[in-house]
């Protein structure tokens, strides 16, 4: 009998070309490697003590572009032959770019890293990465991807902003019943706590990264305290606004404000009472931050919820600067001023909030379309969404590189974008492959787990390291 040899999919080999250009992208992204440059100046072995830390990072770096240039190979030459001339320019592209980014490697390390030539390196290593990650978004495309057909949004309420369509009963009058303790939790609930943790921490990694140790206690519970509050008052604004909607969709009809646990006077003065409280913590630090908290609510509670949410499907692109707010509040905080590190920071997140969400509109995508949202799943169809998951990942993951390469974080921040980034690009995949709920749900939670990594990670490199 004759055996049958085994030969990988060409979709794991580009995704193996993904993540080794990415471990090499990010070493070449830190301080570390610009040192080691300068201590082996010689290509391609080293002379020199190799006990040194620098040297031996000098030499892993070498080691793992060799490693990773024979994956690259692979991959370049399956992409050769696959049957899409898309994936075949993408494939060829990474190949022919990897030794113009060893020649920039070998005269980085003769140069003793001498500038420009780690940034053109740095470049380079993007444009290969980005080059197999759309061979790989493209292959899985074809591989995985269905003739399934976009539904339209269901319709719109048509009879005014927080009235009922003619299609749904009234919402009953009278207040539920409730003890204290369950009305104050339904107060709770308002306030959208789920989003408090994570851009909180999205504030906090700002501050850190802006004001390292020096960072006051005072700055810190101020900035936080404020927005927290902030946080609580959109999602209160929220929750009033869309009430009609998630009356209809399973996920949100037992929201305080459907319910009736919470009229929607007593919502609205509670939204209106955290912004006031919101905007006085701010303002003990500084009027900036004020400013910003003030356009986060606003953006959140009527760009977003009342403007794009249910007109376009790119309402969770656009959406994303909300939650890139909170990364130039924090900046702003310490320093009085938005600059380029606040903003990488705030890039990172709006990059990453459509590769985190809609992993979630492909798991509620019925809920979504019986609540008349233009979700991307609902409109373009789970495949176009998938697809899109996997590009933004990959974004996400460069913009990490970025950020690491122009701020003085370390080998933490580096090994969390590295370590939990390619779990999240791996959880990707998988959704491709198995285009299950369970799936979708994994990919989001990677997505939560990598953003909190990395964001503890920089508070971390910048606090203590």
């Amino acid at each position: 009998m004759t055996g049958t040899k085994w030969r990988p999919r060409p979709a794991t080999l580009y995704a193996a070309a993904v993540a080794g250009v990415y471990l090499l992208v990010v070493a070449g992204a830190t301080a570390g490697v610009a040192d080691a440059a300068r201590a082996c100046q010689s290509w391609p072995l080293c002379a020199g003590d190799l006990s040194t830390l620098t040297m031996a990072v000098a030499v892993g770096h070498r080691a793992l572009a060799a490693v990773v240039g024979i994956v690259v190979l692979a991959a370049g030459l399956t992409a050769l032959g696959d049957g899409s001339r898309r994936v075949r320019v993408a494939g060829v592209a990474g190949l022919a770019l990897y030794p113009v980014q060893v020649g920039i490697g070998a005269w980085v390390a003769v140069s003793g890293g001498a500038l420009p030539l780690p940034g053109l390196h740095l470049l380079v290593g993007v444009s290969i990465f980005a080059a197999f990650l759309f061979a790989l978004a493209w292959r899985l495309e074809a591989e995985t991807g269905s003739d399934d057909h976009a539904e339209g949004p269901a319709a719109a309420p048509t009879s005014g902003l927080g009235a009922a369509g003619d299609d749904e009963e009234a919402v009953p009058a009278r207040t539920p019943d409730l003890s204290l303790s369950d009305r104050l939790f339904a107060y709770f609930r308002l306030m959208k706590p789920r989003l408090m943790w994570l851009l909180a921490l999205v504030a906090a990694a700002a501050m850190a990264l802006a004001a390292g140790p020096a960072l006051s206690v005072r700055t810190l519970l101020l900035t936080i305290g404020g927005g927290v509050l902030a946080i609580g008052a959109s999602g209160t604004f929220n929750h009033v606004l869309e009430r009609d909607r998630d009356r209809r969709m399973s996920r949100t009809d037992d929201r305080p404000t459907v319910t009736q646990a919470i009229p929607v006077r007593n919502a609205v003065a509670f939204g209106g009472l955290l912004v006031v409280l919101s905007l006085g913590l701010f303002l003990q630090v500084n009027l900036l931050a004020a400013l910003l908290g003030l356009t986060a609510i606003v953006f959140y509670s009527v760009v977003y919820t009342l403007v794009l949410k249910p007109n376009t499907v790119q309402n969770t692109v656009i959406g994303g600067a909300a939650g890139a707010l909170p990364a130039l509040i924090g900046w702003a905080a310490v320093t009085g001023a938005v600059e380029l590190p606040g903003l990488l920071l705030a890039g990172l997140i709006f990059v990453w909030t459509p590769a985190h969400f809609y992993n979630l509109a492909l798991a509620y995508k019925d809920d979504y379309a019986r609540g008349g949202f233009p979700m991307m799943p609902v409109v373009r169809g789970e495949t176009t969404t998938r697809k899109h998951i996997l590009l933004w990942a990959g974004l996400t993951l460069v913009t990490a590189a970025a950020l690491i390469w122009l701020t003085p974080l370390g080998w933490l921040s580096a090994l969390a974008s590295t370590t939990v980034g390619l779990v999240f690009v791996w959880a990707v995949v998988r959704l491709h492959r198995e285009q299950t709920e369970q799936a979708a749900f994994r990919a989001f939670h990677a997505s939560n787990a990598y953003l909190g990594t990395v964001l503890l990670a920089i508070v971390v490199d910048g606090l203590v390291l």
